[in-house]
């Protein structure tokens, strides 16, 4: 069951990369550009999972993470950031704001997708 992810990236080149790497595991993407979009999005078609970069025009990926899980509709989709900040204190905000697992770019392709079909499957 590959099920569905809303990848939320504003680098084109990062955005086609983690789109790849989803779609050659059988997982349907659909993305977004800012935390905005994303908010549309999810209320149009809730994904399976939500990947998430960090450093997004408008509101970071930590607000739209906190946001998401802070709304009883939005709150059981899981979600990755995908971030090149990759220090510990990065990590632990960003699970402290509800993310389910933390990846940082460059992405190990396959770290990243076993992540996230771990996450669809729970």
């Amino acid at each position: 069951m590959p099920g569905t992810a809303l990848v939320v990236e504003d680098s084109l080149t990062d955005l086609q990369i983690l789109i790849g790497c989803l779609q050659q595991s059988g997982i349907t993407v659909f993305s977004a550009q800012s935390g905005e979009e994303a908010f549309q999005s999810v209320a149009r078609q809730r994904p399976d999972v939500i990947v998430l970069d960090v450093v997004l025009p408008g509101c970071s990926g930590f607000e739209v993470c906190r946001e998401l899980k802070e709304n009883d509709d939005t709150r059981d989709i899981p979600i990755v950031i995908c971030s090149t900040k990759g220090g510990e204190m990065d990590k632990f905000w960003g699970l402290k704001q509800g993310a389910d697992a933390y990846v940082t770019k460059p992405i190990d392709q396959d770290e990243f997708v076993r992540t996230v079909r771990q996450l669809i499957r729970n």
